[in-house]
């Protein structure tokens, strides 16, 4: 993938284990090339979120209210039962399918993700995948810089999350990460700028070590009435929106060129507050302009800065320097940024997206200033920086660290001690992060924990059980006499599927622990894999044995209907676990393997749930049926419940 050890590490922590993963590191180290690089190769399931619509875009994602469905607002532990309610029902069979197959969530600008956000995540992934572990036992890669810009709390927000029992706004506060053994990796190589002198005195920024001479390098950029000619390039920082408003709006208004208007085309679903660019977008011959979106030929990058030359209805030329110090006449025509969500692919399982809405414009916008919070994670060859009204932890140092070279910085204002500000709990979190690295070492350790975790989870069934014992509470209390057999027949087929199938798979387990423990390469380990297969092969006869009646038989008619409707619901619930578990076992039946659980997971969760949808079809791998010697198909050998009830009819 890369020769940068630490991108590498980063790489097979994600790709190997299923431990959590905080990925950090300065301006300019490639954690948005490691995320599209990741995309393209990982084999796990994966979403990407972003606490922002345009954050959200441009890192290929979806924002994490929208995909988890959460209302704005605070999420206070013990106080969101309503809330959950409604989000329950409201989610729709897709995506109730995607996120009970998700291995991997990818959140992008972890900086801006306020702790009680990621609490409500958990809650959400809990319900859906496995209600004992933090955040459903799905893994988390948290990517983003804290010393670059902070979650939002106001005083009264602030004062809340702490009565809940937070010590910190930031995502590193959230209660559900705290019970995790998640990792951090820093990434350390810049590649944004070459300058040792400039890359140390950004540090210093960063990290809030503005001793004399940082201040007095610094501050030797500062250049009031600065005014650079037309084709420098210069753009301007500012803190706020009213201040970049007012620069562009002065230095369009005074061209004397016509203004020429390009209205974009949005279709579908595509928020406005996601727009990359304006609506309405005014240029004129001589205007200073921003790409903002990358060309596919890599003729343009999204934060190329360039200069009007001329407009036609439906395209723009935009004269800009190219790399090699040459200028170059750029022709523009409008461009689409797709709004999507995730979908789930009901023939092979995976997870794909599907574009519901799109957004057509010019890929420009007017670039005499722009906000320093709308410039994270773009680079520039000259900046003109007035941070002299920073109000966040971190504004200024996303500032400075925009521009490639200290020659390039111009200060409109001198920098002061009191606006580089860095908050002391990301300093002291951050030095723990450096000083607690994991190592190869590390590594080999998780992916053997990550093997061993997977292995057993095939023979865990204490959720299946859990379940199995509430519908037989429920209906011990609300079905009536008349039903007395029937509650019998439960509790002693509960009974036999705690001595048969839950204890002995906590005994098996056991001896997967051992044998791993005994030799770790596993894929090799003969005596493992025919342990497996053994225990695979014993699973999946004793439960189909135990239950596929039962389950196939449904529950006995009720006349109540409110408590029909509550035991059907867990019934089906039920039904689904079974279901699921039976698939597992089918697909893993030859043997075990990373990339055959999490194929097989995803798979048996999307079969069971696409039962009874227009164009199922079941399966198509060849495996052993338990009860015969023959070779069949998944779509025979692992009849769900409702097809065996209708086939034996």
């Amino acid at each position: 993938m890369t020769t940068n050890k630490e991108l590498e590490l980063a790489f097979n922590y994600a790709q190997y284990t299923q431990r959590n993963i905080f990925l950090t590191g300065k301006a300019g180290t490639g954690k948005t090339t490691f995320l599209r690089n990741l995309r393209k190769q990982t084999h796990k399931r994966t979403i990407v979120v972003a606490p922002t619509g345009v954050a959200a875009i441009n890192a290929g994602g979806v924002t994490i209210h929208s995909f988890f469905q959460l209302a704005p607002g605070l999420y206070l532990p013990g106080q969101n039962i309503q809330r959950d309610n409604k989000m329950r029902y409201g989610f729709s069979k897709h995506k109730i399918n995607i996120l009970r197959s998700l291995d991997l969530l990818v959140i992008d600008e972890i900086s801006m993700v306020r702790c009680d956000l990621l609490d409500a995540i958990d809650n959400v992934l809990r319900r859906y995948q496995d209600h004992f572990k933090p955040f459903g036992g799905v893994q988390l890669l948290m990517i983003g810089d804290l010393q670059q810009l902070a979650p939002v709390a106001s005083d009264e927000e602030w004062q809340m999350l702490q009565a809940a029992g937070y010590q910190t706004p930031y995502f590193f506060g959230s209660q559900a990460l705290q019970k995790t053994n998640y990792t951090a990796i820093e990434l350390t190589h810049v590649y944004r700028q070459a300058d040792r002198t400039f890359i140390d005195l950004l540090n210093n920024v960063r990290d809030n070590r503005l001793d004399a001479q940082t201040l007095t390098l610094l501050n030797s950029r500062y250049k009031p009435n600065f005014r650079p000619s037309d084709d420098e390039g210069y753009i301007t920082l500012t803190t706020h929106n009213y201040q970049a408003n007012d620069i562009n709006q002065h230095h369009l208004l005074m061209l004397p060129t016509e203004p020429h208007t390009y209205s974009a085309q949005v279709e579908g679903d595509f928020p406005e507050t996601s727009y990359p660019t304006d609506a309405h977008l005014t240029l004129k011959v001589g205007a200073q302009v921003m790409f903002c979106k990358n060309d596919p030929s890599h003729i343009y990058y999204n934060g190329k800065i360039g200069r009007v030359t001329r407009l036609t209805p439906s395209e723009v030329w935009v004269e800009s320097i190219d790399e090699n110090g040459r200028m170059q006449d750029i022709q523009v025509s409008a461009q689409e940024w797709q709004n999507t969500k995730y979908v789930t692919n009901e023939k092979s399982g995976e997870i794909t997206e599907e574009v519901i809405g799109s957004f057509s414009q010019i890929p420009l916008r007017t670039a005499w200033a722009i906000t320093i919070h709308k410039s994270q994670g773009l680079t520039f060859d000259h900046c003109i920086i007035n941070a002299g009204q920073a109000f966040s932890f971190g504004q200024v140092y996303v500032a400075l660290s925009r521009c490639r070279t200290l020659e390039g910085l111009v200060l409109s204002t001198p920098i002061t001690g009191h606006v580089v500000m860095s908050d002391p709990t990301i300093i002291t979190y951050n030095q723990s992060i450096q000083e607690n690295q994991p190592d190869d070492r590390q590594l080999a350790s998780d992916r053997l924990a990550c093997i061993d975790r997977t292995l057993c989870a095939i023979f865990d069934y204490q959720p299946l059980m859990m379940q199995f014992r509430h519908v037989l509470r429920l209906a011990d209390e609300h079905l009536p006499r008349t039903h007395k057999a029937y509650i019998e027949q439960m509790k002693q087929l509960v009974a036999d599927c705690e001595q048969h199938l839950e204890n002995v798979g906590q005994t098996f387990q056991a001896q997967i622990h051992r044998l791993i423990a005994l030799a770790p390469t596993y894929e090799a380990n003969e005596q493992l894999q025919e342990r497996f297969r053994k225990g695979n092969q014993y699973f999946l006869v004793k439960t189909t044995e135990l239950l596929d009646d039962f389950i196939g038989k449904g529950l006995p008619e009720i006349d109540n209907k409110r408590t029909k409707e509550q035991l059907e619901r867990e019934f089906e619930l039920l039904k689904q676990d079974y279901d699921i578990k039976t698939r597992l076992l089918v697909r893993t039946s030859r043997g075990f393997s990373l990339d055959t659980y999490w194929n097989a997971k995803a798979e048996a969760t999307m079969q069971e749930s696409a039962i009874g949808q227009p164009g199922y079809t079941g399966g198509k791998t060849a495996v052993k049926n338990p009860r015969s010697k023959s070779v069949t198909s998944a779509k025979s050998s692992a009849k769900t419940p409702q097809r065996r009830k209708k086939a034996q009819d």
